[in-house]
């Protein structure tokens, strides 16, 4: 049975109610609206598309189906999420996190305080996967120093959001880096090395503006205490040492040798607990007890108590008490269990997406919004705008990302253009823009952390304006801009 063309009323009728729901969320619980808020009002929105399908004779078959496949084309995604978690989780007890921070903030010393902090976050943020977790741990340490060498709290909270969000970009490890080119239709590490082309050039933009920004300003002989104090917490609870590095180093290199992210990301779970339990067994045995070993009969076990331990680490949350509430919040790591609100988050987003491709209705304001598109840069424009006002109208990067992606994957198929650059465009426009809107989730997230309102340190996060301009720049010269059939073909790096 043949269907009408939707009408583009009809089509924009379940995103103003989307907006208005998640509208409502954000009012009602501010930060948390996406902490299963925004979950309901995506399904709510999903259902009214239903309704209104089955109103134009659609069967819920035609829907079901269409949910099913999306959802199949997340499933790597969703278990590369879940390893993330737990390869924090065990990267976290290991030593292997806190090394790095404790190297990192060596940084400071160095008498331009603004581009070290942007490199420290981007550092952490690249290594961990989470500008949301870089932000509140490591930031939150900045912002103190920041204050005592006499720095704007803005330009401080500018360059620390900045550098955590450049690796949030770039991490393999990211939940939007592993999401953009799900729903692009190309894969993550084609996907990383594309960004490269605009998010280097960005972030080295923002590092000699801060550079400029902090002469003068930041003095080598000043008050350190903060960064001093965390790194002798750090060394009273872990066993820092520097070959704790060869397991991220080998997770590179798998990385640049092209191998797929799940397995590994698994071989680095398992490299992170295998350190652990030959770095730091006095930790692991005083974050479990031993049980497997009474169990067995072989009374307690240093090996049974690593077991529990590490256990309980990749799967669960896991808090290292210090005494020191900053450098608590830092070792801190929800496990695989921390990534499921993101992996619950995604579904129903996608739940979304699929509902209004199977109605028509992203098809008909795609046409509505490419009835203006007469080239590539154009295409890429309308797509970094409709990423920037999704951030602005639904408060929530990840519809920001996944509903202009779902909208746009078509257009990008039937003018040729490889999926890799709707992936670069919905990341350099999506994910990074989202902290700047006072009432989206990320802001108001970050803004809470800081103890900095969205507006003060909006002006000063230059690497989030730099990025998206970046992106249509590079599209407007045509430079690595690949058809589709090379990206197709792999061809592109």
């Amino acid at each position: 049975m043949s269907r009408s063309r939707p009408a583009l009323g009809t089509a924009l009728l379940p995103i103003g109610f989307l907006v208005l729901l998640l509208a409502a969320d954000v009012i009602a619980f501010g930060e948390d609206s996406s902490y299963g808020s925004n979950q309901v009002a995506l399904l709510l929105a999903s259902g009214l598309v239903v309704a209104i399908g089955f109103r134009r004779g659609q069967r819920w078959e035609d829907f079901e189906q269409r949910i099913k496949d999306t959802l199949g084309d997340a499933i790597g995604a969703v278990l590369i999420l879940l390893l993330i978690g737990a390869l924090a989780g065990t990267w976290l007890v290991s030593g292997i996190i806190p090394t790095l921070i404790d190297v990192g903030l060596d940084v400071l010393s160095k008498e331009v305080f603004l581009p070290a902090a942007c490199i420290l976050c981007a550092a952490v943020s690249l290594a961990t996967g989470s500008s949301w977790g870089t932000v509140g741990t490591v930031g939150v340490a900045l912002i103190g120093i920041g204050q005592a060498l006499g720095l704007s709290e803005g330009w401080t909270a500018g360059a620390i959001i900045s550098g955590a969000y450049f690796g949030d970009k770039l991490s393999p490890l990211s939940d939007t880096t592993n999401l953009a080119p799900t729903v692009a239709g190309t894969d993550l590490f084609t996907h990383i090395r594309f960004m490269l082309w605009t998010t280097v050039p960005s972030i080295l933009i923002a590092l000699l503006v801060f550079t400029f920004a902090g002469i003068g300003a930041a003095d080598g002989a000043a008050d350190l205490g903060g960064a001093q104090v965390m790194q002798a917490v750090l060394a009273e609870h872990f066993n820092l040492h520097w070959t704790l590095f060869l397991v991220p180093l080998g997770v590179i290199a798998l990385i640049a040798r092209r191998v797929a992210p799940v397995p590994a990301l698994f071989l680095g779970v398992l490299g992170g607990a295998v350190a652990a339990a030959i770095a730091q067994p006095e930790l692991l045995a005083s974050l479990a007890d031993d049980a497997l070993g009474p169990a067995l009969g072989l009374g307690p076990t240093r090996w049974g108590t690593a077991f529990t331990a590490l256990m309980s680490a990749a799967a669960s949350s896991t808090t290292i008490e210090t005494g020191n509430p900053v450098v608590t919040d830092l070792l801190s790591s929800g496990g695989m269990s921390g990534m499921l609100n993101t992996v619950w988050l995604i579904i129903c987003a996608l739940t979304f997406g699929a509902v209004m491709g199977a109605a028509g209705f992203l098809e008909r304001i795609t046409d509505a919004i490419l009835t203006g598109v007469r080239g590539t840069f154009s295409l890429v424009f309308g797509t970094a705008c409709s990423s920037v006002v999704f951030n602005v109208i639904a408060a929530d990067q990840y519809i920001a990302i996944v509903v202009p992606g779902r909208m746009f994957r078509e257009a990008y198929q039937q003018r040729g253009v490889a999926p890799q650059v709707l992936s670069r465009t919905l990341e350099d426009a999506g994910t990074v823009t989202s902290v700047l809107i006072p009432w989206n989730t990320c802001g108001v997230a970050q803004s809470g952390v800081l103890g900095v309102g969205v507006l003060a340190f909006a002006p000063y996060c230059v690497f989030n304006y730099v990025s998206p301009l970046m992106t249509l720049l590079v599209a407007a010269v045509g430079f690595r801009m690949p058809a589709q059939d090379a990206a197709e073909a792999g061809a592109e790096d």
